[in-house]
């Protein structure tokens, strides 16, 4: 295995890619007692347009399927995968998000035996006509929970304000109707495709054995045979540089409004030499501006226009971006007015460089912290690797982050046609 340094922090992580195409990341930490383990594909929910494994056209899937999946990975012919996780005292789960499909657990036991047990359950489908029409029952319940979470409408209504074709704008889970169109046998295009060894990440951290575990991965990934892949093709659509619309208003049976203003990211934002950088100047300028300790929002707390703490959001990845700040408040037009006109006017801010420097230190001791972390580390690593990127990279891009550069950065960053306004609003009003 390769061995990789971490910067700042004396420690190291090892990496091997196996001869089927698997990133392997092994980060040793004696110290800790609970060992945490992330298997991920580079499969999400905007990945609904694709040529399949052995295909020649493209294909489109029913939106909702990659969360479909992820909860029927979990059900085997031997009964319930969770069951055999808990029987050695260990704790598993997953995720699907906009990108990515993870399966993970955690323990403090037994780790040879749990890592063997997420690489084989989630190398072993199992789908039939029966169990794919049960479930559907049950993701229904979920969609229809979330429809009724205000914040999750906020945050849905905000990227379809944003985003015409790229399916970000689409709910993870999906709709009713959606799901319901699901087989069983695009449940399978979409694993072949999509679930292949290439395209795919494992990293284990905390206290167990490194040779050992080493071993076993490789042992247990050489036993297995998996067709060779060519890289994937996927359709996000052409995505406008300009927002969908600048406004969108959701009625709820709600007391207290909540809004969101959000600016849609450049496509030149997104290219792979710029995501580190764009990435902790988004972090910053949040953290200066709508932080607690930030210049904006003691304005808007005075203004009476937050009622407590503001909702900071941002994601950069290859095909989108965007950075948000929404809040409760009782006067969600005067919020979405003046964070926009917040928005607007940060690239003519005065900033000096003490305060910069600050800033700086700030995010550097952030990131230092962050390792300490170990479900964070895994997290970070796996996200920024699926993007061709190392996260190790961080330190030295912040290091080298000058204030010029960070005004430069601002100056090309929003324009008033990238940004997007959502408002939930108490019904009838």
């Amino acid at each position: 295995m390769n061995e990789l340094k971490i910067p700042r922090i004396n420690e190291s992580i090892y990496h091997d890619r196996l001869e089927n195409g698997l990133d392997v990341f092994l980060y040793p930490k004696d110290e800790l007692e609970k060992t945490f383990a992330i298997f991920s594909t580079k499969y999400g929910s905007i990945d609904q347009k694709f040529i399949p494994l052995n295909g020649q056209e493209m294909v489109t899937v029913p939106d909702g399927i990659a969360h479909f999946l992820e909860h029927k990975m979990f059900e085997k012919e031997d009964g319930d995968v969770f069951q055999h996780f808990s029987e050695r005292g260990a704790s598993a789960n997953a995720f699907t998000s906009f990108t990515q499909t993870a399966y993970l657990f955690s323990s403090t036991s037994d780790v040879k035996e749990n890592v063997e047990t997420l690489l084989d359950f989630v190398q072993d489908p199992y789908f039939t006509e029966e169990s794919v029409e049960k479930e559907k029952g049950i993701i229904e319940q979920e969609i229809r929970m979330y429809d009724d979470k205000a914040d999750w409408r906020l945050f849905f209504g905000t990227l379809g304000a944003m985003f015409e074709k790229h399916p970000v704008h689409i709910d993870i889970a999906g709709t009713v109707e959606s799901i319901n169109k699901i087989t069983h046998e695009d449940l399978y295009t979409c694993y072949e495709t999509f679930y292949h060894p290439s395209n795919m990440q494992l990293f284990i951290i905390g206290n167990f054995d490194l040779n050992e575990i080493e071993t076993l991965v490789r042992d247990n990934q050489n036993n297995k045979s998996f067709e060779d892949q060519k890289e994937i093709e996927r359709d996000y659509g052409d995505e406008p540089v300009q927002v969908h619309k600048q406004e969108e208003v959701i009625k709820m049976p709600i007391s207290t409004p909540k809004c969101m203003v959000a600016i849609k990211e450049k496509p030149e934002a997104l290219q792979q030499d710029l995501l580190l950088e764009n990435d902790l100047v988004r972090d910053i300028v949040l953290d200066l501006y709508f932080s607690k300790s930030g210049r904006y929002f003691e304005e808007l707390y005075q203004e009476g226009l937050t009622i407590d703490t503001l909702r900071l959001e941002f994601v950069l990845e290859e095909s989108f971006g965007f950075t948000a700040v929404g809040a409760n408040t009782m006067e969600p037009e005067k919020f979405s007015k003046r964070v926009k006109e917040m928005f607007l006017q940060i690239k003519d801010e005065e900033i000096d460089e003490k305060e910069f420097d600050r800033a700086k230190k700030k995010k550097y001791g952030e990131l230092i912290r962050e390792f300490n972390d170990i479900e964070g580390t895994a997290n970070n690593f796996m996200q920024y690797n699926q993007m061709g990127l190392d996260f190790r990279d961080i330190f030295e891009t912040l290091e080298n982050l000058t204030l010029d550069r960070f005004k430069d950065n601002l100056s090309k960053w929003v324009s008033e046609e990238q940004i997007a306004i959502c408002m939930v609003v108490p019904e009838g009003e």
